[in-house]
C-alpha cells in the first residue's frame, strides 16, 4: 500500500508539472495562478502545496528536470565518443537545438524562459537562480574545451572562458530566435551546419587566442 501511495504521489507531482508547463507556455508565468495549474492538472490547490511551495518552486523543478535530461544525454555521448571530446560537444549541441523543435516539453520550457517569464516581483528569485546556474555552467564548458585542447582538437592558446561564453550565447540565441520566428529558418535540419560553423570558429579564430 505504501509503495502504491508513493507512486501515486509521484504521478500527481508530474501531473502538476505537466500542467504548469502548459499554463506557463500559453498564458505566461505572471498570468498563471496556482488555481489555473490545479484545474489543468485535475487536483486541488492543497495537492499543489503538498508538493511545491509556490510558482517559483514549480518552475525551478521543471528546469531541474530538463537539466537532468541534458546530463543524461551528455553522459550518453561521452560513452558513445569516449576518445573524441569534440564529437561529444557537437552531438550535444546539435541535440539541444533539434530537441527544441522535436520535444514539445523542451520547446515549451524554452518559450517560457525566453518569452513568457517576466523577472519582476516574485520572479526575481527565479532570475537569481537562473543567474547562478548560468555562472556555474561556464567552468563546466571550459572543462570540456580543455579536454579538446589536450586531445589536440583545439588550439593550445584558446581562450576557454571567452569560448564558453560565446558557446552559451550562440546556442541560446539560435533557440530564442527560432522560437520567436519558427518560419525564419529550419533549426532542425540546419542544426548540424550551424554547430559546425561555431566549431570552426573555435578552431580557426585568432581573436579567441589568449
Amino acid at each position: 500500500m505504501a509503495r502504491k501511495t508513493k507512486q501515486q504521489a509521484l504521478e500527481t507531482r508530474q501531473q502538476i508539472l505537466d500542467a504548469a508547463i502548459h499554463c506557463f507556455s500559453t498564458r505566461g508565468v505572471s498570468s498563471t495562478s496556482l488555481s489555473d495549474i490545479a484545474i489543468r492538472a485535475g487536483v486541488t490547490r492543497g495537492a499543489i502545496y503538498w508538493h511545491f511551495k509556490n510558482k517559483i518552486d514549480i518552475l525551478n523543478e521543471i528546469w531541474l528536470q530538463s537539466d537532468e535530461c541534458l546530463d543524461k544525454l551528455e553522459l550518453e555521448y561521452q560513452n558513445q565518443y569516449p576518445d573524441d571530446p569534440m564529437a561529444q560537444i557537437r552531438a550535444l549541441l546539435v541535440s539541444l537545438l533539434q530537441s527544441t523543435v522535436r520535444d514539445s516539453s523542451r520547446r515549451a520550457l524554452m518559450e517560457i524562459i525566453f518569452h513568457k517569464c517576466e523577472f519582476v516581483g516574485e520572479m526575481e528569485t527565479f532570475q537569481k537562480i537562473q543567474q547562478d546556474m548560468l555562472l556555474e555552467c561556464y567552468p563546466k564548458i571550459e572543462s570540456t574545451l580543455n579536454k579538446c585542447i589536450a586531445a589536440g582538437q583545439l588550439p593550445e592558446k584558446l581562450n576557454t572562458r571567452q569560448a564558453a561564453i560565446m558557446m552559451r550565447s550562440y546556442i541560446s540565441g539560435l533557440m530564442e530566435n527560432w522560437l520567436f520566428t519558427p518560419t525564419g529558418f529550419d533549426l532542425e535540419n540546419d542544426a548540424g551546419p550551424l554547430v559546425d560553423a561555431f566549431m570552426d570558429m573555435l578552431r580557426l579564430s585568432p581573436v579567441l587566442r589568449k
